[in-house]
């Protein structure tokens, strides 16, 4: 702490230009700001939609047919003697539709837990410091949290995101045609090469650094 006193009572006052182009960094604030009411819509989301599970649960048809609607499911037809189309058997709530809503669920929580990835790491690294270390509550990844770190991370809950619509596509895919699901299964592995491509990236920037400390290591012993 008095290191970092002695330093700011050392450095050079900054020039008018480059201070007012510093301060241009909170102009960020409002879309950090942003994100958390796009973050308290997401809670709003999934508490009805578990609100509607429960119902369903219960035996509320009103609350079954909301979820059936919600996660695209398409009931059975129901045919005549010709095989024609005539109509689609009432929702039921089986073990589909269950595995359909919770995996719908498990999304809206990833997707949460990106934003929040991206309000405290975009905010720490972009913007201010938030001070806080000693904190019990501290993400682990927050300690040496940069933009190449922010970048991984993100990319990697993509992939995570990705792959919970992947397997939603999957359990539902009688309601799909085979086009859609080999463009879903190559937008994903295009997430994963694209996340494979960034870390490998940050590795190879970072390999310089590493290097050199290894190089002082040994000068030191």
């Amino acid at each position: 702490m008095a290191t970092s006193s002695v330093e700011r009572a050392n450095a050079r006052p900054i020039p008018p230009v480059p201070r007012l182009i510093f301060a241009t960094r909170w102009l960020q604030l409002p879309l950090y700001l942003g994100l958390i009411l796009a973050q308290a819509v997401y809670v709003y989301h999934f508490w009805v939609e578990l609100v509607h599970l429960v119902e369903a649960a219960l035996g509320n048809k009103d609350a079954l047919a909301l979820l059936v609607k919600s996660i695209g499911y398409q009931l059975p037809e129901i045919r005549d003697a010709a095989g024609a189309v005539i109509g689609h058997e009432p929702p039921a709530f089986n073990e589909t539709v269950i595995m359909l809503v919770v995996l719908a669920l498990i999304d809206v929580v990833m997707i949460s837990n990106l934003l929040i990835m991206v309000i405290v790491g975009g905010y720490e690294t972009f913007v201010s410091r938030m001070y806080l270390e000693g904190h019990p509550d501290q993400p682990e990844w927050l300690s040496h949290v940069n933009a190449s770190v922010l970048k991984v991370k993100l990319a990697t809950a993509i992939i995570g995101i990705s792959s919970i619509h992947l397997l939603k596509t999957f359990i539902n895919a009688q309601n799909y045609s085979e086009k859609v699901l080999i463009a879903q299964t190559a937008i994903h592995i295009t997430f994963l090469l694209s996340a494979m491509a960034v870390a490998s990236t940050d590795r190879l920037m970072q390999a310089p650094g590493r290097i050199r400390e290894k190089d002082r290591d040994r000068d030191a012993h």
